[in-house]
């Protein structure tokens, strides 16, 4: 039997789970030093939220095999500390959907009929029907932002209901849509049309704030938005005037910028229901929470593989021995041709080429271009082990080929995007220096991610003198350093690809004077991550 040290408050049925196999030990609120000792011979160790799992900790445990957080993400613990010692950290990504989905829902619905505001008007004395009258959802166009598990579980919901419900998802697939019953649109086009919309996007710097001003004034009149995902996701003054101002119709808010948000500005207009970041709050989603991490904890204590690692990959080590090295090849690849595409999603195709392609099982390349499709969409650690189910749960099929080696690389990683406005090729292998991107769609650039460049600027550009020299001295103007080139001609014999390692990312204004210059088609930028 070994010892399982559970340090937060978890369901009793996943302490059961546990005990009919191994020793259960429940000691919470303890200190990093009392953690540390208590940890000394345990095997296992489950948290929530609360209890820190640092470096420190993870020295001192030196039996550990698994950290197990019970719930969704693992900020609490340090994942890296954890890889570097060889334990397995696994979570719950899939336990509070349905909770949250179902608040998610409730909200829209107490919004739409008045019920909080029926409910304290009633028990204050009053009797306020005509005040307080609704309407229905029925035949009511609902915009799902973000259509991952959650928003498709809430547009399921919606469609009982008889809603024609349409979505905002770039990094969703048509089919995975279609089988929904949900029709994709651009969000500002969803804003306009919509009665009601509901958001369940990851948080990025990206979409920091995309509920702002603007785009409240292009809703309906009688809107209703719904945020149980991130507060963050909302302008939260420009919410509360554009209901007091009567831009829409009103608001449920679970989530804020700050919590505990007492006081804060939402929480005191008439129109906008709110509570208490209660999505995840129920029995079920916390039973589900305990049994999913003791089930994983099980696993791993009886030689097995977890279903949601963050952080080790599950292949025999002779696989791993010749395709390990590729594993940031992959991810890179991914990456790149997601921030570069132009369209909404269709399908992903991986090839591996050379020698990696003649391994039985390739899954920790596919689960490591995955995270690189999807680490710029996710607010979320995403890592080659649980990359793959973020992918199913957005419909993000990864079709496989392999294929003979692409002189002169022995093996090489091929991500090909396909979207509503044509194709995406990016092509990467393992340098001296780490991985390397090799071609771009018909061009064989070169260019190392080498730890020295954050940036990298594509140039489509006419193939004639001149043209390097222009984009150099814009750039220098622009108090832009290039650390590193690597150009390319195109099969046409008349266009080129320039691959510039930059220091910094250009604003749009910057991105558009070099596009402004004489002979260059087309400019695109991406962060190397």
């Amino acid at each position: 039997m070994a010892k399982i040290l559970i340090a937060d408050k978890i369901a009793q049925q996943g302490i059961d789970l546990l005990s009919r196999e191994h020793e259960v030990e429940v000691k919470t609120g303890l200190s990093e030093d009392d953690l540390c000792a208590a940890i000394a011979d345990a095997k296992a160790l489950i948290v929530r939220s609360q209890t820190q799992v640092t470096a420190k900790v993870l020295a001192a445990a030196a039996q550990l095999e698994i950290v197990a957080r019970a719930g969704v993400g693992v900020d609490n613990v340090d994942v890296s500390a954890a890889t570097e010692h060889g334990v397995v950290v696994v979570n719950a990504p899939h336990a509070n959907t349905i909770s949250t989905a179902e608040h998610a829902f409730g909200l829209m619905l107490a919004a739409a009929r008045n019920t909080p505001q029926g409910h304290a008007s009633l028990q204050g004395g009053a009797w306020e029907r005509s005040r307080l009258q609704g309407v229905e959802v029925a035949g009511k166009t609902l915009g799902v932002v973000g259509l991952g598990r959650i928003g498709s579980e809430f547009a399921k919901r919606a469609r009982a209901f008889e809603m024609r419900v349409v979505a905002f998802d770039p990094y969703v697939t048509s089919e995975r849509a279609a089988t929904l019953g949900v029709e994709m649109m651009e969000l500002d086009e969803l804003l306009a049309e919509a009665d009601f919309v509901t958001l369940h996007t990851a948080l990025t710097e990206g979409n920091r704030g995309m509920i702002n001003a603007e785009r409240l004034a292009n809703m309906k009149k009688t809107a209703i938005l719904v945020n149980a995902a991130r507060g963050a996701l909302v302008d939260e003054q420009a919410l509360y005037d554009a209901v007091n101002n009567g831009v829409i119709g009103g608001a449920a808010i679970d989530v804020f910028s700050e919590e505990p948000a007492v006081g804060n500005i939402l929480t005191t207009h008439p129109k906008i229901v709110v509570t208490p970041h209660l999505a995840a709050s129920t029995n079920e989603a916390q039973d589900r929470a305990a049994i999913d991490v003791a089930e994983q904890v099980l696993e791993v204590l009886g030689g097995g593989a977890p279903r949601f690692p963050v952080n080790v990959p599950t292949v025999d080590p002779e696989t791993m021995a010749i395709i390990g090295p590729y594993l940031s090849a992959a991810h890179l690849a991914g990456s790149i041709a997601m921030q570069i595409k132009v369209g909404n999603l269709q399908s992903v195709r991986l090839e591996y080429r050379g020698a990696i392609g003649n391994q039985k099982d390739l899954t920790p390349l596919k689960a490591s271009a995955a995270a690189g499709l999807l680490t710029a969409v996710l607010d979320e650690r995403v890592s080659a082990v649980n990359a793959l189910a973020e992918a199913e749960a957005r419909g993000m099929r990864l079709d496989e080929t392999t294929g003979d080696a692409l002189a002169p690389y022995t093996s090489v990683v091929t991500v090909v995007l396909t979207t509503d406005q044509g194709q995406e090729t990016v092509s990467a292998t393992i340098a001296a220096g780490g991985p390397s991107i090799v071609g771009i769609d018909e061009y064989p650039v070169e260019l190392e991610q080498d730890g020295a460049t954050d940036h990298v600027l594509l140039i489509e550009n006419i193939d004639r003198p001149g043209s390097i020299g222009r984009v150099g001295t814009l750039l220098g103007g622009l108090d832009v350093n290039v650390s590193s080139m690597s150009v390319a001609p195109g099969t046409d014999g008349e266009s080129a690809l320039m691959l510039l390692g930059v220091s910094r990312q250009l604003t749009e204004d910057e991105a558009g004077q070099v596009a402004a210059l004489d002979g260059i088609h087309r400019v695109r930028q991406a962060r190397v991550r």
